[in-house]
Parts: C-alpha cells; sequence; structure tokens
C-alpha cells in the first residue's frame, strides 16, 4: 500500500469534491473516513487508519479524472477504491485463519462404542481378530498387513475381504441392535 500523499491542491479539490462548503466537506471526509476504518478493521487489515487514508489519497489523485455531476453521491466512489484498497491489504497481511473449533462432545458416541464393545465379544474369536487386524494400522502397513493375514488363513485376499464385509455386516448390525435396546431403555 505504497501511496503519495496528496498535493495541497489534490486535497482541496477533494475537500471540494465532497462538498462545496468546507466546513460540510470536512465533516463528510471524517464520516467516510470512519466508516472505512471500520470497514477495513472488521475484515482483517491491521493497518485500517493507514488503509483509510491509502484509500482517500488514491482519490484524491484520481479526481482531475473523474467525470462526477453535481449531484452525484461520492461515497460510493470511495468504497469502491476502498474494497481495492482492502485486497491489497489482506494480500500483504494474508492474515492467520482462526483454528477450528474442537469438536463437540457426541454423547451418542459412548453408548456406539459400548455397543461395539458387547458385539465384538460375541463374535468368534478368530472372526474378532479377523476383523481386529484386518482393519488396524494405515496405508501401505494395512495393504501390506492384509496380505499377511491372508496367507495365515490359507485363503486369497478377495476372499478375506469378502470374509471381513461380512463379519463387519454382521458387527453393524448387532450394533445398531444394541443401540435400539438402549434407546429403548432410555426412553
Amino acid at each position: 500500500m505504497k501511496d503519495t500523499p496528496p498535493t495541497s491542491e489534490q486535497f482541496e479539490r477533494l475537500l471540494k469534491w465532497l462538498h462545496h462548503d468546507r466546513d460540510e466537506a470536512a465533516t463528510e471526509y471524517e464520516a467516510i473516513r470512519r466508516r472505512l476504518i471500520k470497514m477495513f478493521s472488521s475484515r482483517g487489515c491491521s493497518q485500517a487508519e493507514r488503509a483509510a487514508d491509502v484509500t482517500f489519497d488514491r482519490v484524491a489523485g484520481k479526481l482531475s479524472d473523474l467525470d462526477y455531476g453535481v449531484d452525484d453521491p461520492r461515497a460510493p466512489y470511495v468504497y469502491r477504491v476502498a474494497s481495492y484498497v482492502l485486497m491489497e491489504c489482506l494480500r500483504v497481511e494474508k492474515p492467520t485463519p482462526l483454528p477450528p473449533p474442537p469438536p463437540e462432545p457426541d454423547p451418542d458416541k459412548e453408548v456406539i462404542l459400548g455397543c461395539l464393545d458387547k458385539c465384538m465379544e460375541s463374535q468368534l474369536p478368530g472372526n474378532r481378530d479377523i476383523v481386529q487386524t484386518y482393519y488396524e494400522q494405515e496405508k501401505r502397513a494395512k495393504i501390506d498387513r492384509r496380505r499377511k493375514l491372508a496367507e495365515e488363513l490359507g485363503i486369497t485376499l478377495n476372499a478375506l475381504r469378502i470374509k471381513a464385509f461380512r463379519i463387519r455386516a454382521a458387527l453393524q448390525e448387532c450394533v445398531e441392535n444394541c443401540m435400539q435396546q438402549q434407546n429403548n431403555e432410555m426412553a
């Protein structure tokens, strides 16, 4: 946001452009400046006062090129210039985003985990081991572990996928039934 301040002639032209009466022009200038500062600060520009001044500097520098009628409102043009100054301000500052709020505690999570534990205990030990091993680890380690598990069981990788899918489907049905029971007991 490097801009040269307006000359005294440009500043006088700016005041005259804002209002033909000098006192009214000064009042209008201050009112627009306060709104600009509020706008800049509320949108994350840390140098809000500087940005407001830069906005007026640019408007003052462009007045000779403007074709404004006597009754045309002045503030919209100033705000349009301010929107460009704001973009520059934010591009330079790159505000750090706020961290996401922590997830809200899920009261059903405890119920779900309790039901899952019950359902896992109800499984045959072999099926319990298969599903626990099948879904543990991540990325490449998971792929390698599944391949090794299939070898240990003497089945193909595809057969292991089907077996794990069936065990998981049975577990899911068990957990849903358990949760339904829990909900009925609470009602």
